[in-house]
């Protein structure tokens, strides 16, 4: 209840101060879980996907946004993320076992397989956690590319600026394999990159993106 209202308040003036373009929503199935994994230009790819989808996205988000600024932790509350610890040894796993829990329940989970935001623009080489999940679960997964965020509140920046945004959702991608076997997880996260790729247009590197200490 309170992520609708959240989402009922807010959507009227984020479309009004950054109209967005959605295509692909109906690629979103109307029940049952599935698995969004979205490029990352923006720590508003959080804010402007779930706008455009109809049902509730869950993500999971570093466990300072829920114990500092109080309007942060408020809306991070309301919209039903998830905190984690990201110093824990233990943070990756964490992630992945919230995350099953969350597509077990049949609920739609977001991910963003490059784990950290583009420092340039460039699409990075995925991490494996989003085959482990799709693996695990047997939950599809969509594609999605983000556009514009990046412009609207760039890398470093605290306030945003006004632009527009895009969110182009791919058709539901199934696999086949073990989540224990690496080579299938390689496998999978590659197939995926390539589909975010094909839709968002991003020149692919075929390394890992730089972490920056401050990040999301």
């Amino acid at each position: 209840m309170l992520y609708r209202l959240a989402k009922t308040v807010s959507s009227p003036f984020l479309h009004l101060l950054w109209p967005t373009t959605a295509t692909g929503v109906e690629h979103v199935p109307a029940a049952g879980p599935a698995i969004l994994a979205s490029n990352h230009l923006s720590v508003l790819d959080s804010t402007f996907l779930p706008l455009v989808v109809p049902r509730q996205v869950r993500f999971v988000a570093k466990q300072e946004y829920f114990t500092g600024n109080p309007v942060t932790a408020a809306w991070m509350r309301a919209t039903g993320q998830i905190a984690i610890d990201r110093q824990s040894p233990t943070a990756a796993q964490d992630m992945l076992d919230a995350a099953a829990r969350v597509l077990k329940d049949g609920g739609l989970f977001g991910i963003y397989p490059e784990g950290t935001r583009s420092p340039d623009g460039r699409l990075y080489r995925g991490k494996v956690g989003v085959a482990w999940l799709a693996l695990a679960t047997g939950a599809p997964v969509l594609p999605v590319a983000m556009s514009g965020t990046d412009r609207v509140l760039p890398i470093g920046a605290s306030v945003p600026r006004l632009g527009r945004v895009g969110v182009r959702i791919g058709e539901p991608m199934t696999f086949t394999g073990s989540e224990s076997s690496a080579r299938d997880r390689r496998r999978v996260t590659d197939e995926i990159m390539a589909e975010i790729q094909r839709l968002s247009g991003q020149e692919y590197v075929t390394a890992y993106a730089p972490r920056r200490t401050q990040d999301s």
